[in-house]
């Protein structure tokens, strides 16, 4: 494994020391927002995390290597060259590992060099899911399997509203992966505080998260966790207002022949020039939040890990 991970000093010591880290992707600077709102929201979310008492470990692969812990200079790059870097899953890990590619990391794949890392706590924006259509289509995100595969809790605004929530929520039931609603009885759908779809648990405190993970994971009960957080209710785009436009654009999806992991990037892009930006800056202000509840999280998760 050492031939392939590198940690970051920073984040090695602080696993060393059993503080508190916060893994963070590197697809949503990449492919999640444009220049340049993708490099000030990564460098935010970053010093949201430190604000909140845990480090930082943005993930992603760098020539070959699965590296936990960027610099700023490489944090730049990824946000300047993001359309040029291979969106990287779980199973495309191998392929640019060996050929020592840069490699964007999705949900999935970050999880996974997460729980390989030792890092239990992950902030994102909203996981993969069921696409619309999976009936025909068969588009199902790895970010669902992997939630079986790697112990790590990830922290959510819900899964991505573009997605079949209800579907989303039938297989993660399947798959035995406990969704948490955080002060909420009712699962996020990322711009909207409310989706219709019940949580099947509800946790009001950083510290009841923490205690689940650790009973779940000293239970040996394999897989993550969905940490399902709503969206500020200021930055909320009401699900009356937004779905209309997210139909708009998955029908334009359609058309273009657009499909697979080009999906999510081409809706996210349209949504935010169909709301003149206001998708984007709902994605921004839910990220950041997302951030500070996983570094709560992870200094609750210390202690009971230590």
């Amino acid at each position: 494994m050492k031939n392939f991970l590198a940690i970051a000093p920073e984040v090695a010591a602080a696993l060393a020391a059993k503080r508190p880290v916060v893994a963070l992707e590197s697809t949503i600077i990449a492919h999640g927002m444009p220049f340049p709102q993708n490099l000030e929201m990564a460098r935010t979310v970053e010093q949201v995390v430190r604000a909140g008492g845990a480090t930082p470990a943005t993930i992603a692969v760098v020539a070959g290597r699965l590296c936990v812990g960027l610099d700023d200079a490489v944090l730049s790059r990824f946000a300047e060259e993001g359309p040029h870097i291979t969106k990287v899953s779980v199973r495309d890990l191998p392929f640019v590992v060996a050929r020592k590619m840069m490699g964007a990391t999705t949900v999935a794949s970050t999880m996974r060099i997460a729980a390989m890392a030792g890092i239990r706590v992950f902030a994102t924006g909203g996981i993969g899911g069921v696409h619309r259509g999976a009936d025909k289509s068969f588009d199902i995100s790895a970010d669902l399997q992997e939630f079986a595969e790697s112990n790590v809790a990830v922290v959510t605004a819900g899964a991505k509203a573009i997605l079949d929530l209800g579907l989303t929520l039938e297989v993660l039931e399947s798959l035995g992966v406990p969704v948490v609603g955080y002060g909420t009885d009712e699962f996020p759908a990322f711009y909207s505080r409310t989706s219709g779809h019940a949580v099947p648990l509800r946790c009001d405190t950083a510290a009841e998260v923490a205690a689940l993970m650790q009973a779940k994971w000293a239970m040996g009960l394999k897989g993550g966790v969905v940490v399902a957080n709503p969206i500020p209710q200021h930055a909320e785009i009401p699900a009356s207002e937004i779905n209309p436009l997210i139909e708009q654009a998955v029908s334009e999806a359609e058309t273009c022949g657009i499909h697979g992991k080009e999906v999510t990037p081409f809706l996210l892009k349209r949504l935010s020039e169909i709301t003149s930006g206001r998708s984007l800056a709902a994605n921004i202000a839910l990220v950041l939040n997302n951030a500070k509840l996983a570094a709560a999280m992870a200094n609750s998760l210390s202690p009971l890990a230590g």
